[in-house]
Order: structure tokens, then sequence, then C-alpha cells
């Protein structure tokens, strides 16, 4: 789990960043590039955690757990 907080900490920085760079009014196509680095640094996040999550709950025949995670993935 601490690559999993560590990306999340990088995302961290990454909205600090944009923040900022909202606040210093910087160009627009840079804004929305560095919305998008912290988009995708955030859905391969969850990417990773839904794919260990699932995983887990199938080597333990959890089939509960498993659609728990798929109700929930499926309401976004």
């Amino acid at each position: 789990m601490k690559d999993v907080i560590l990306r999340l900490k990088r995302v961290g920085g990454q909205v600090e960043g944009l923040i900022r760079m909202i606040e210093r009014e910087e160009e627009c196509v840079q804004i929305i590039t560095q919305f998008q680095a912290a988009k995708a640094a955030l859905d391969n996040t969850f990417s990773l955690i839904l794919q260990r999550n699932l995983k887990e709950c199938m080597s333990h025949d959890d089939s509960k757990s498993v659609e728990k995670i798929l109700k929930l993935i499926t309401k976004h």
C-alpha cells in the first residue's frame, strides 16, 4: 500500500500546483494540461486499488464483496 500512498501524495502535489497556477492566472492550455495529468494519475491509482481489491475478493471467493465493488464503480 506504500505505493498507493506515494501515488496519492503525488496527485496531491499536482492539485496544489494546479491551484497555484489558477491563482496566478497562468495560460489556460497549461492549466488544462496539468489538470489532465492529475486526473490521469488519480484514475490510474483508482484502477490499481480496484484491481487489488477485486483480486483479493476473488481469491477468497467473496462474491458479495465483488458485487458491492461492481455496484460502486457502475454508479459513476
